[in-house]
């Protein structure tokens, strides 16, 4: 395996890195699949499958283990990879912008978007063989509704008639506008026009959660196989915290035939080296979003997978930390960043961007990304159009230049001349390997271009992910993906409601350009309230500092077929996969 690793990687990675990576990477993959499966025929050298073409599993690498999988409750990666091959949405959109009917059979909707009502299948069943009703899509709004179950998706509710009032504490869950008529019927009443709520319905809140056994948030039962129903292809089978989860094909399946795959298994790494490595190693047989250098390490290889990453790595500055309550410090920050710096370290699959909007987010109505519709970042804006050079022009993808006299001008007049008595701020990020480097290069860049010294603290993603929820930290990393595909699932996080809204924000004008959108049926004029609620939130007020998209870069063993691309995510599908 080594000398394998090493050849392969020769001219790309050091000796040093590969050693350090294969010692970090192997111990406790290698031992907890042992003694699950026997991996002495399954797996026995380099490359090999970890599951013989002869058998109907798979096993994926994924990152490690993070919040729970009830869908009303506090939820992050560990949620998103079991619910796409676990749970049936109502309906959701192929590639091609098709609906793909899932958990509901048809829809309907009146004339001004204020009344949806879906019609379930009625050979849909849980996995223990009981039916799937519209009551179990109630149990997981009313419950996600309760402020102590900690939903992050709760505000994706509030379209919903009395959805807000209810969590604030201002109305009655009696009140909610959801219907049931019968059991297979699910009508939803809404506070105002939703042209995009059709895209909510993949949301973690509008899945189905058994009205049986899912009864609190917080509890066990979701990660215990004999309580855990799923509506989807497969259910859980078993769960070892720290360890892997294994899923199982799921008999009741309404579209039981068309899945082809037995078993999946999904094992948590620490590292994406870890991941590179483990199937490298034949312990897995795809690893979803290893470094970007393994894009060149498989060059020309059957087994590379790149896929459009819906999503946007960016800065969280805490405006309820001094300076960051002051704008011009925020964008002197901004202006700082030389994002093209930062994209070469990456690795060729980083673009830098300056919109919080996902890059490769595309516009059903017109088949172009929003981004390449939209005026550039800072230019219009008068202390900052020098940022992007002209050649750019609107809705070009960026090759940003650091503006060091604007940047030095903005901290002056906040106060800070060459970065006297300017505070340290700590920056907090994932203790992974691309957020470290990114981490570096940016103190760096501040300390060079401003003359202010930023504190590092690398941090397990689930203790990051749980300060920057909970609002300590001065400078956070975020990485959003998109939930579903339409601007609002990036803009919605800054609203002065939202949970997602841990740093401060509190703009009115803000909120009122996102709700405008929210019902506005004419294309253009929506996409016009888009591009001045971004243009406000990034460019004149700093809310978010963007830095780059990154492709994913995936690992998928030759001889597998049917892993496609969730258009809204970006993210592997895995419900039809198949060895040849």
């Amino acid at each position: 395996m080594k000398v394998k690793v090493f050849r392969r990687m020769s001219g790309v990675m050091s000796l040093w890195f590969v050693i350090v990576v294969l010692c970090a990477g192997c111990g406790r993959a290698g031992e907890t699949r042992q003694g699950e499966r026997g991996m002495a025929s399954g797996a026995g050298g380099p490359g090999q499958s970890a599951a013989k073409s002869t058998e109907r599993e798979i096993v994926v690498a994924t990152s490690s283990e993070s919040g729970g999988l009830d869908p009303a409750g506090n939820i992050a990666l560990t949620y998103l990879a079991y619910s796409a091959t676990a749970l049936d949405e109502l309906l959701t959109y192929d590639g091609d912008g098709t609906i793909d009917y899932r958990a509901a059979a048809s829809y309907e909707v009146n004339g001004d978007y204020t009344m949806w009502t879906f019609h379930l299948r009625e050979d849909a069943r849980w996995s223990d063989g009981s039916a799937v009703c519209a009551d179990d899509f109630v149990n997981t709004m009313t419950r996600a509704l309760r402020p102590e179950s900690g939903s992050g998706y709760v505000n994706y509710l509030f379209p919903i008639q009395n959805a807000e009032a209810i969590y604030q504490g201002g109305a009655e869950m009696e009140s909610l506008g959801v219907e049931t008529p019968d059991p297979h019927t699910l009508v939803f009443h809404l506070e105002r026009p939703c042209v995009y709520f059709l895209d909510l319905l993949r949301l973690p809140v509008y899945m189905p959660s058994c009205t049986k056994y899912a009864k609190a948030a917080g509890g066990s039962w979701d990660k215990n196989p004999e309580t855990s129903m799923s509506n989807g292809p497969f259910f859980l089978a078993k769960y070892v915290p720290e360890q892997y989860f294994v899923l199982e094909k799921n008999p009741y399946y309404w579209n039981a035939d068309a899945v082809w795959l037995e078993k999946i298994t999904f094992r948590f790494f620490d590292s994406q080296e870890a991941m590179a490595v483990a199937y490298e190693s034949g312990a897995v047989d795809v690893a979803c979003g290893v470094q970007s250098v393994m894009a060149k390490v498989y060059e020309g290889e059957a087994d590379l997978m790149i896929t459009d990453a819906i999503a946007t790595r960016y800065i969280y500055p805490n405006l309820d930390v001094e300076p960051l309550g002051d704008v011009r410090v925020r964008k002197a920050l901004s202006l700082a960043v030389n994002r093209e710096e930062l994209c070469e370290m990456a690795g060729a699959e980083a673009e830098a961007t300056g919109h919080f909007i996902a890059k490769y987010m595309v516009d059903r109505a017109t088949g172009n990304y929003y981004v390449e519709e939209m005026p550039k970042f800072f230019a219009q804006s008068e202390d900052v159009a020098a940022a992007v050079p002209e050649e750019n022009g609107p809705g070009k993808a960026a090759s940003f230049e650091e503006n060091m006299d604007t940047a030095r001008r903005l901290l002056a007049e906040a106060g800070y001349p060459g970065g006297e008595g300017f505070p340290k701020l700590v920056y907090k990020y994932p203790s992974l390997e691309l957020d470290a480097d990114v981490a570096q290069i940016l103190q760096e860049q501040w300390k060079k271009n401003l003359g202010i010294d930023v504190e590092l603290q690398a941090q397990e993603l689930q203790v990051n992910y749980s300060e920057r929820k909970a609002g300590r930290f001065d400078l956070c990393r975020m990485n959003w993906t998109a939930d579903f595909a339409d601007p609002y699932t990036y803009l919605s996080m800054l609203l002065s409601n939202s949970p997602y809204n841990c740093s401060g924000i509190c703009d009115a004008r803000y909120d009122a350009l996102v709700r405008q959108s929210e019902g506005e049926t004419d294309v253009k004029k929506r996409a016009e309230l888009i591009c001045q609620a971004e243009r406000l939130a990034v460019e004149e007020k700093c809310y978010v500092i963007p830095l780059f998209s990154v492709r994913n870069v995936n690992l998928v063993r030759p001889g597998i077929e049917g892993i496609t691309q969730v258009p809204a995510t970006g993210a592997l599908e895995l419900r039809h996969a198949r060895w040849e």
